[in-house]
């Protein structure tokens, strides 16, 4: 005889992620803060509106993910200093760059700082939340012409030497030239014809050069490269997808 027996059901607790908005006036950045607030996945701390409070409260909340406005302390490039201070000061804090709209330069440079994710006013709450969740979990977050513009701007790059903070090389020659092909969105079938190597041996190289760059995955090492200013001629990103999106794992 067999016998149904009813198991209480369990709960698991998902912690909400910690987002911290900082827009160009006070009024702004509570109502930004307000419009997030509706979205249960985020736990929204009090709101700030310059560069000094931005920092304080980042050290002292810790929080998982930052929206920085470009502008300012009445400076339209004041976000762009603070990005790059908080990438230095607490890495494991994720910054996602405001903008007023998509311009080009803007978004190169947002990149070049530190940022994970690019997003402009003019698209909806809706694609804000998206953003914050994804760059949470460790992904890039831009639009299809925002990452023409980035592939433009790899193009045009100089050399690449990827160098730890004390200007040693992190990869070794043969590791430079997988990265190179990784950024011209080579396969690793590809790449192994190009150098002349096994699939195998490709991946195995892979393998070591995110160990050593502290990532998990092709895009990120491309990245990477560009934020610390070594990219290589006519290094555009791999090929990821055409609509608004994270960067997923190639």
């Amino acid at each position: 005889m067999a016998y149904a027996i009813a198991l209480p059901e369990i709960e698991i607790a998902i912690e909400a992620i910690r987002v911290l908005a900082a827009d160009c006036t006070r009024m702004n950045s509570q109502l930004l803060t307000s419009a997030l607030e509706r979205d249960k996945r985020f736990a929204l701390l009090e709101p700030v509106s310059d560069a000094k409070a931005l920092i304080a409260a980042v050290m002292e909340e810790k929080p998982a993910v930052v929206i920085v406005s470009a502008h300012l302390d009445d400076d339209p490039r004041k976000g762009f200093e603070v990005a790059r201070e908080l990438r230095a000061l607490r890495p494991e804090t994720r910054v996602v760059m405001l903008l007023d709209s998509s311009d080009r330069s803007q978004v190169v440079e947002a990149f070049r700082v530190g940022a994970r994710g690019v997003f402009c006013r003019t698209e909806s709450m809706k694609a804000l939340a998206k953003c914050i969740q994804r760059v949470s979990e460790g992904q890039v977050w831009a639009n299809s012409k925002e990452l023409r513009f980035l592939l433009e701007a790899l193009g045009e790059a100089m050399p690449m030497r990827i160098v730890d903070s004390r200007g040693a090389g992190l990869l070794s020659r043969r590791e430079q030239e997988v990265v190179r092909c990784v950024a011209e969105g080579l396969s690793n079938r590809e790449i192994a014809q190009r150098l002349g190597l096994t699939e195998h041996t490709v991946k195995n190289y892979l393998f070591r050069i995110f160990d050593k760059l502290g990532v998990s995955k092709r895009v990120e090492v491309v990245l990477y490269a560009y934020s610390m200013g070594n990219t290589p001629d006519a290094m555009p990103l791999p090929e990821v997808m055409p609509e608004q999106a994270a960067l997923q794992a190639l």
